[in-house]
């Protein structure tokens, strides 16, 4: 068996010291219209929760705060960070809003949140055209209507983007068990998710 420190990875993994987490718009008034969305905001939480337990960098947009509300409490609250705000769909319309990041190694971003097929989308696709490495989290974005967020999945997935999960993202994130990360991490990971 290979010893730990010295393993080889694959590329297509993320990693704590590569990754940052990317929340796209989850505001008050758009919230309410997505489908399953108490699971949305309970895996973007999660996501939050173990990027800042891992020391992963979060970024957070709003589109256009004055007329959609900002980004719901609950996680607003962990983001703790200052978010952008924008007008364009993508977030890549926030000035600055990667500043810094590739001084910190960072080449993969993690996206989540809503419109899949609007605005998380149009960001996922500019990303990859800055050349980023980009993930989403299929369980932690979503649309109004099933046909947009199945599209928009299908589209990303063609695109280039890598699909993945919340539970998959954080255990990638965290890379070896026995840790008393990993122990935070499986806490995270084994809490009860809302009743839809």
């Amino acid at each position: 068996m290979r010893d730990q420190e010295t393993m080889s990875r694959s590329p297509e993994l993320m990693s704590a010291g590569d990754t940052a987490l990317f929340v796209v718009d989850v505001q008050e008034r758009l919230v309410p219209a997505i489908a399953g969305n108490r699971r949305v905001v309970w895996n973007i939480g999660r996501l939050i929760e173990g990027a800042k337990l891992l020391g992963l960098p979060v970024i957070a947009t709003e589109q256009y705060p004055a007329g959609l509300g900002p980004t719901v409490p609950e996680l607003a609250e962990r983001i703790g960070a200052p978010i952008g705000s924008k007008l364009t769909f993508s977030s890549l319309g926030c000035a600055g809003v990667l500043d810094g990041l590739d001084q910190r190694g960072i080449t993969k971003l993690l996206v989540c949140g809503i419109e899949a097929h609007v605005c998380v989308q149009q960001t996922v696709l500019d990303l990859m055209a800055a050349g980023w490495k980009v993930y989403v989290a299929v369980d932690a974005v979503g649309s109004r209507f099933e046909v947009d967020y199945r599209t928009a999945l299908a589209r990303m997935d063609a695109s280039g983007a890598t699909l993945t999960t919340t539970e998959a993202a954080l255990f990638e994130w965290c890379q070896i068990a026995g840790t008393p990360q990993f122990k935070q991490i499986s806490r995270i990971v084994r809490e009860p998710g809302p009743a839809e």
